[in-house]
């Protein structure tokens, strides 16, 4: 038993002997050298996630001050409910170091070691790791932590995974259709929850079920002096490394699609243990995290905003479809020179072979829309309030510099984004589209959930492009840049305008696979 928990959480984290809890200064990954989370806790912001639901699936749990001795000497995380699968867990059964880490980076409230949202609600299943676990166990723990807090669980993490050679299908390769895989799939579109996921493909990694299509991927940065600037380099085999033609399909996604979407940080991370002592952890257990929490602080600004009833703002802004496009979107890659034609971002982050992202294919290539290594770029929590709090702009109205939508696009027709005002030549315009992959439950019984025995059915992926359009003085228009992958659920787009002018963001529905009808998300940063 012990084995088989070891092998399940290999790749995705080291932990680092503990120390006593000591008053000590350091530079912490939420602090503007990291995500730059801390300053959002603060007036006039004042975000920490409160009201918000968020999830975590993993083996263990951690654990729960007043139910588990372990967390005796250390009140700092309070879980809402903690769960042995489906059912309320035992007191001191389960709680692993592990999941109390993952969790703490997310909900922790100790004033020395906060979480990224220390006010969140969060709700965590721990699916065991008994001889019969398995995928069907895993999903079920997912279902009902997404039921959860009324079916209001805005993001969930999981900071664990299933090595291919557990999966129970012959032959199995990274193909999206592996049951968990799927199963998050369906639930991210069924209940309305951004799942977060420890990206971990590559030779001996945990690549279950990291072959989604509606989640968000997350590799781990670690520090270049104090900043995270840096894909680390014990990341996992990407694809486009030389182990690409052995790996493809066993430990990477099959074909050209890329598994990672969004780089956080993850080396050295301090946390407290459940006995109260410091720890430093590293791994993409840790950098994901770090995501699911600032989903929770961008939830609670975007409710704010409803309860307020600002223009500009609807529902549609619990969308975890708006969620995935604001943090991809807003994602750092190159540092701005001082006069916001790089779109004031903060560094400029560099792969494993020390390349930034000017020297990527996905820069070169408008079919490859993300990076192998780091997504879209490294995830800045201010900068995404930033995007997110520009507001809902729709194809009627004229589009301000930032902002973003929640729509629905026809197959075979365009959709249009007009910008109000002429675009700087020489700047940057960073733009993202995110769909899902339709993916629906074989429901024997007709219950509308998922139960031990069902599969699920992969319908397919409509295939969306995205574009960059130039309107022309003589009244044509002209195509600046593109994003036009044929296999994947993201566009992305990041691309220095041509030539100062009148400028549109165009998506287009090329091909359908499944419903005529698609929707979808579009977030755009642009200098006017």
């Amino acid at each position: 038993m012990a084995k088989k928990q070891t092998w399940i959480f290999w790749g995705l984290s080291t932990l680092v002997v503990s120390t006593p809890v000591l008053a000590i200064k350091f530079s912490s990954s939420l602090d503007s050298f990291g995500i730059d989370a801390l300053k959002l806790h603060k007036p006039p912001y004042n975000l920490t996630g409160r009201k918000i639901a968020i999830g975590q699936v993993e083996i263990g749990r951690p654990g729960k001050f007043g139910v588990d001795k372990s967390v005796s000497n250390n009140r700092a995380l309070s879980p809402v409910a903690v769960f042995a699968r489906t059912i309320p867990a035992k007191s001191n059964s389960g709680v692993d170091p592990h999941a109390h880490n993952v969790a703490g980076v997310m909900a922790s409230n100790d004033k020395a070691f906060p979480g990224v949202a220390p006010n969140a609600r969060l709700y965590s299943s721990a699916v065991g790791s008994t001889k019969s676990q398995g995928q069907p166990e895993e999903c079920l723990s997912t279902q009902h932590i997404a039921s959860q807090n009324g079916n209001d669980v805005r993001a969930i993490n999981f900071s664990f995974g299933e090595p291919l050679n557990r999966d129970p299908r012959p032959d199995p390769v990274l193909d999206g259709n592996a049951l968990l895989t799927m199963c998050v799939d369906w639930s991210s579109r069924v209940h309305n929850t951004l799942y977060v996921i420890a990206g971990n493909q590559g030779k001996g990694g945990i690549p279950i079920p990291t072959d989604n299509f509606n989640a968000v991927n997350v590799a781990f940065s670690s520090r270049r002096g104090d900043i995270f600037t840096k894909v680390d380099v014990s990341n996992l085999a990407a694809a486009n490394e030389g182990a690409t033609a052995r790996l493809a399909g066993k430990e990477i996604n099959i074909g050209v699609r890329r598994s990672v979407n969004i780089l956080a940080p993850g080396s050295n991370i301090r946390m407290l243990n459940p006995d109260g002592k410091i720890n430093k952890v590293t791994g993409t257990s840790f950098a994901a995290p770090h995501v699911t929490g600032t989903v929770a602080l961008l939830q609670e600004f975007g409710d704010r905003q409803i309860r307020k009833r600002q223009s500009n703002w609807s529902m549609a802004s619990r969308r975890h479809e708006v969620m995935k496009a604001i943090l991809l979107n807003s994602a750092e890659k190159l540092k701005d020179n001082g006069d916001g034609l790089r779109l004031g971002m903060t560094r400029t982050i560099i792969d494993k072979q020390n390349l930034d992202w000017l020297a990527s294919d996905a820069y070169r290539d408008p079919k490859i829309p993300l990076h192998a290594q780091m997504g879209t770029g490294h995830m800045n929590a201010s900068r995404a309030l930033q995007q997110f709090g520009a507001g809902q702009w729709q194809p009627n109205q004229s589009a301000p510099a930032l902002g973003w939508d929640y729509n629905t696009i026809t197959a075979n027709t365009n959709v249009d984004y007009q910008l109000k005002k002429p675009l700087k030549a020489g700047s940057f315009v960073s733009l993202t589209l995110s769909w899902n992959r339709l993916v629906e439950l074989e429901d024997k019984n007709n219950n509308k959930m998922y139960d031990e025995e069902e599969n699920f059915r992969d319908r397919g992926l409509n295939n969306l492009d995205l574009y960059l359009v130039q309107d022309t003085p003589n009244g044509s228009t002209s195509i600046a840049c593109s994003s036009v992958s044929e296999v994947d659920s993201v566009e992305h787009i990041f691309c220095p305008v041509p030539t100062a002018g009148k400028y549109k963001i165009r998506i287009q529905y090329k091909k359908q696979i499944n419903e005529a009808k698609q929707p979808y998300a579009l977030a755009w940063w642009t200098v006017q």
